[in-house]
């Protein structure tokens, strides 16, 4: 028999120790605890299997992690769609927005690819039914946010667009996953244009317009209202229609359509690309 060393362990007097008597009760399964836990965060509810030593120390904390959510939640909303914001003031949109994201929660750790249901919820929201416009600037911010979080696609040199002008027929253009063709209902990109920060005051368009949205060389994401003709041919040469067919698309729209206008536009914001190749 040796003595009581630190390799040996005294014989067991009977007694359970104590970290037996305090055990927490185990966690339940990961996708019943994923429920559970975006369930409490809704309702407030404690989700089972969180504890803590004082009786009431794991509600208090889930209440600030909560808080702490529902804030983290309210300003990326508020930074995804800034003019919504304004047009409505601070007070309506952070009331609505609790709304929203009670229904609403973000299916993705990326905030910014949260919002995506966003306008289809102010076109049915009722304090908001006499402001149709409101959807289509929301739209309009949505967009702006994939443009500038787009791949990176490298612009072709001028001299290909120069070739491929020399061949409509056969010749197809890419363009940057950036650009965007938003027909609206109402005069929305009017309204967000008039809302920039130093924008000066001026009488805003009626009727429904088109929006172009990109991502140009420098990352800004401007917001330009185009001409039928005009997005006939963006979107067919999105299509992976040829040059000529892309023209033909834009005629068909506007009878006397120029394309090289657009076309120039285009190579200066850096978004003409080479063709996808076919699958």
């Amino acid at each position: 028999m040796c003595r009581l060393g630190p390799t040996c362990w005294p014989r067991p007097c009977g007694r359970k120790p104590c970290w037996i008597k305090h055990r927490r009760p185990a966690l339940p399964a990961y996708p019943d605890l994923v429920r559970a836990f975006a369930s409490g965060l809704a309702s407030g509810t404690l989700p089972p299997g969180l504890t803590a030593q004082a009786p009431d120390e794991a509600a208090r904390r889930f209440a600030v992690y909560r808080n702490n959510v529902a804030l983290s939640l309210a300003a990326a909303l508020s930074a995804r769609f800034p003019v919504i914001e304004r047009l409505v003031g601070a007070e309506f949109f952070a009331a609505m927005g609790q709304i929203y994201m009670a229904d609403h929660r973000p299916k993705s750790p990326v905030l910014h690819e949260w919002g995506e249901s966003f306008p289809g919820f102010l076109a049915d929201y009722p304090p908001l039914a006499a402001y149709p416009y409101m959807a289509d600037v929301a739209r309009i911010e949505l967009a702006r946010g994939r443009a500038y979080h787009a791949a990176d696609c490298a612009p072709i040199a001028a001299s290909a667009l120069i070739s491929a002008a020399a061949d409509p027929g056969s010749a197809r253009l890419g363009l940057h996953p950036s650009v965007q063709v938003l027909r609206l209902d109402t005069p929305a990109a009017s309204i967000w244009a008039v809302n920039q920060p130093g924008a000066l005051a001026q009488g805003l368009a009626s009727g429904p317009q088109i929006a172009l949205i990109l991502r140009n060389t420098v990352f800004d994401v401007p917001v330009s209202v185009l001409a039928p003709g005009d997005a006939e041919m963006i979107t067919a040469l999105q299509q992976g229609q040829t040059l000529l067919h892309a023209a033909e698309a834009a005629a068909g729209a506007e009878p006397e359509h120029d394309p090289q206008p657009v076309l120039v536009r285009l190579m200066q914001a850096g978004v003409i690309t080479l063709p996808k190749e076919a699958p």
